[in-house]
């Protein structure tokens, strides 16, 4: 579905990029179709993805994978593959990017209220 329409879907109104991880026990390919959000300030080579799970009290599988195989990350984003290398955003960095992805597609906020864990947010850099 991603490859037919993903340029044209959205979640929250943002665009959609297909994150290509592999299973930290399996070693099986998995792949997530996740909005993604610019860097600040915006760069061609970056993007941010939010490891919500709806709120969910624990973090998305695909987050999981990404953390224990950061070396096998890629992306489909407008009709390319890239490989990235994934970084967790932390302290006031994290919150600047928090704020900005809240004030973007709001429907986020909630999450952070749902679960006791901090959700996190990946920047995902186009590897040299």
């Amino acid at each position: 579905m991603f490859r037919l329409f993903g340029r044209r879907m959205r979640i929250q109104g943002r665009p959609l990029l297909l994150l290509t991880t592999f299973g930290a026990k399996s070693g099986k390919r998995r792949q997530s179709t996740l909005a993604w959000f610019d860097d600040e300030p915006p760069r061609p080579d970056a993007w941010l993805i939010v490891a919500s799970a709806g709120g969910a009290a624990t973090h998305p599988a695909w987050y999981v994978n990404l953390a224990r195989r950061p070396a096998d990350v890629s992306i489909d984003v407008a009709g390319a593959r890239v490989a990235v290398e994934p970084r967790s955003l932390e302290g006031e960095e994290r919150e600047r990017a928090w704020t900005r992805v809240v004030a973007l597609a709001p429907g986020y906020g909630p999450y952070a209220v749902k679960t006791d864990r901090e959700i996190p947010i990946v920047r995902l850099t186009r590897k040299t």
